[in-house]
């Protein structure tokens, strides 16, 4: 009877995670997605708990519940600007959950029951120890570049014959597990098992370092595909139905988003994995001899008041400054003048899939006015203003011509096609592909300076006639 409630609770859940799934492709059924999510997880988490193998182990189980709430709950808490990282992390909890399950398993089979060790066993548990332990160590990796932690290098770091390292690595790796299938349990196994490990940390790490800023949206997408299909191996591990689905689900939506990204930015997986985008590019002389034109606020201002259409489109910049409430002050004042406001999203602005959409979002600015790349771009040669809200590479001119460029062949938004471009930037720093922006040096374009969240609310406060918005 129990077995029989478990089984229906796992179709359950299984639907409930395919409905999430469905849900989130549409803004105004997303919260519906997410606490679709939410219930199938927590129906699985109880289904699994009341079996009376695990049960009896409750007081273990709950322990483990209280310490994954003691850290689970500061990280619900980050700031807007910290979730890509905060996602990163969730990966990198999910990878070495399924690493740790792999471990405990072969080593209790190893001690107990070596005729659970078949061929296929070994082969599922080594699919999730190897996918687990990089996708743990890799999207720590990830999270630090993110985070801008100071001994963790966000720019690439490459060295001569790393693709052949790194290759050389994962062949290592995968003749030791072919050994281990064919002899699970002689008296070297338990050492080649570790050594295997091993490899799988190291390897998610080499994975990571040569890999920029710019392609950081893509990665943490493939990490997690990664941790989707440790999941699956788990799955076949344990013989649990509902983790080999929400493992597929996970594992394959993932690669799916990892695919449309990759569309975006003009390339391949292997481009991304193995490429090092975002390396800083040595500038030449003439780099050096152009110059920007900055404008005032109240320059910026009477031109935003006269115009009939202005496209912001924002980037990391805006995330950064945390300056999406005043973006959308701006965004009021505008609309109040009867001009028409559109936001172009570019794939992979910001740090995670989405990342603008949701900051956007959470200043309540209507969903209807934001337009992919491949939509807004027709309609930038009849844009009055664009305003960059510190995007960078995402408008960078020089991916359609520069053959020598990194971004070379990545699509971007037509930002220097609008009649008059207003820029805002933190510095004269380039973006994390570590090259010039032409956009910024053309004839059309003028800069304006500054935090991103202080020169917004001074326009708003410039057009609101100096007493600021209510």
């Amino acid at each position: 009877m129990i077995d029989a409630l478990t089984q229906l609770s796992y179709v359950l859940a299984t639907a409930l995670f395919v409905l999430a799934l469905h849900w989130m492709n549409d803004p105004k059924t997303a919260r519906r997605g997410v606490q679709a999510g939410v219930a199938a997880m927590l129906i699985a988490v109880l289904a699994t708990w009341a079996q009376p193998l695990i049960i009896i182990h409750h007081v273990w189980i709950v322990l483990a519940i209280a310490a994954g709430f003691m850290v689970g709950w500061p990280l619900s808490r980050v700031p807007l600007t910290a979730v890509p990282q905060r996602t990163a992390l969730s990966h990198a909890f999910g990878g070495l959950a399924a690493g740790l399950v792999g471990t405990a398993e072969y080593f209790l089979w190893l001690n107990e029951a070596r005729a659970n060790l078949t061929p296929f066993r070994m082969t599922a548990i080594l699919a999730e120890i190897i996918l687990g332990y990089l996708t743990f160590t890799g999207s720590l990796m990830a999270a630090g570049k993110l985070q801008e932690i100071r001994w963790i290098p966000q720019r690439p770091v490459t060295y001569p014959l790393q693709n052949v390292c790194n290759i050389g690595l994962l062949l290592v790796a995968f003749v030791l597990g072919v050994a281990l299938v064919l002899n699970p349990a002689v008296s070297w196994s338990a050492a080649v098992f570790l050594v295997i490990i091993g490899l799988a940390l190291l390897f998610g790490v080499l994975l990571i370092i040569p890999i920029g800023g710019a392609d950081m949206p893509t990665v943490i997408s493939i990490l997690n595909s990664y941790a989707g299909l440790s999941a699956v191996a788990m799955g076949f591990v344990l013989d649990n139905k509902l983790l080999i689905t929400a493992g597929a689900l996970d594992g394959s939506s993932g690669l799916i988003l990892s695919i449309i990204m990759c569309k975006a930015m003009n390339r391949s997986f292997a481009n991304v994995l193995f490429g090092a985008f975002g390396s800083v590019a040595a500038s030449g002389a003439g780099g050096e001899q152009k110059a920007y034109k900055a404008e005032t606020i109240e320059g910026a201002a009477q031109l935003l008041e006269q115009s009939s259409l202005v496209v912001i489109i924002p980037g990391y910049g805006m995330a950064v400054a945390q300056a999406q409430h005043k973006v959308r002050e701006l965004y009021d004042q505008l609309k109040k003048r009867g001009i028409t406001v559109k936001f172009a999203i570019h794939p992979v602005a910001g740090r995670m899939p989405g990342h603008m959409n949701v900051l956007l979002a959470e200043a309540d600015i209507p969903y209807t006015d934001l337009t992919e790349m491949d939509e807004i771009n027709p309609d930038l040669p009849q844009c009055d203003v664009a305003l960059v809200v510190g995007a960078n590479d995402v408008v960078n001119p020089a991916a359609r011509y520069d053959k020598s460029s990194p971004i070379y062949g990545m699509p971007i938004i037509d930002a220097d096609k609008a009649r008059t471009v207003f820029a805002i930037k933190r510095s004269k720093n380039p973006g994390f592909a570590g090259i010039d922006n032409e956009l910024y040096f053309a004839d059309k374009t003028w800069m304006l300076f500054g935090d991103a969240k202080a020169v917004v609310g001074e326009l708003v406060k410039q057009m609101s006639g100096g007493s600021g918005s209510h």
